[in-house]
């Protein structure tokens, strides 16, 4: 009973809007009704900018690590490192269905990808950290989240299975659907990859414009 309230409170947690949030709060509009109408980062990042992107992905991750921070309201999970790993990982997911179905926002949010790595990040801060690292390098050479987000799904499991070799069998299970998961949800963004016409974020402009002067000059 008390895990059931612990994953609905964290499903509450993953159902705060935060897109929505900042664009009400900063804009006075409504996030859903601009770019691809999704409430997440990706979006966020292309309508609002680089700013209010990077603000919504933070938030959106600390929604996960509090999400799994509840554990510690049960005493038992705190010693009990196999049962512990997998009441977070059910908080984390919990968050994360909050997330793309939030209570809040008539069920219509994002895709969870920065949620899942806030998730990660809480209960494996070095693998979450080299998903990061990827996520981070494929966006500063493409300015593309979608991609950089796909890119770092896929390391997930890379360094659960084979690079730090994780032995808890629900985690490395979780590790390949969440990569599934992240593909799938992506699937209208591979499909604009592919055809070149896929949205690049507003960030590295300084860079780009020295890009094009020096082309320019050639």
């Amino acid at each position: 009973m008390k895990e059931f309230l612990l994953l609905l409170i964290a499903y509450l947690i993953g159902s705060i809007p935060t897109a929505l949030i900042v664009s009400r709060y900063f804009f006075q509009i409504d996030i859903r009704e601009y770019g691809s109408g999704n409430m997440g980062a990706t979006n966020t990042f292309r309508v609002l900018g680089s700013k209010f992107g990077t603000l919504v992905m933070i938030g959106d991750m600390l929604k996960g690590i509090f999400a799994v921070a509840l554990y510690n309201f049960l005493p038992y999970y705190i010693n009990n490192e196999l049962d512990r790993t997998n009441l977070m990982i059910g908080l984390g997911l919990a968050a994360v269905v909050g997330h793309i179905y939030p209570i809040w926002a008539q069920f219509k949010g994002g895709k969870g990808v920065a949620t899942l790595f806030g998730m990660v990040l809480a209960i494996q801060p070095v693998v979450a950290l080299s998903c990061v690292g990827v996520f981070v390098v494929v966006l500063y050479l493409t300015r593309y989240v979608s991609l950089s987000s796909i890119l770092a799904g896929i390391a997930l499991p890379i360094c659960v299975l084979w690079i730090y070799n994780e032995k808890e069998v629900f985690y490395r299970v979780f590790a390949i659907a969440v990569s599934v998961l992240i593909v799938l949800t992506h699937q209208k963004n591979i499909s604009r990859l592919l055809k070149g016409n896929e949205g690049r974020v507003p960030i590295l402009k300084y860079r780009d414009r020295k890009k094009l002067k020096k082309n320019e000059s050639e």
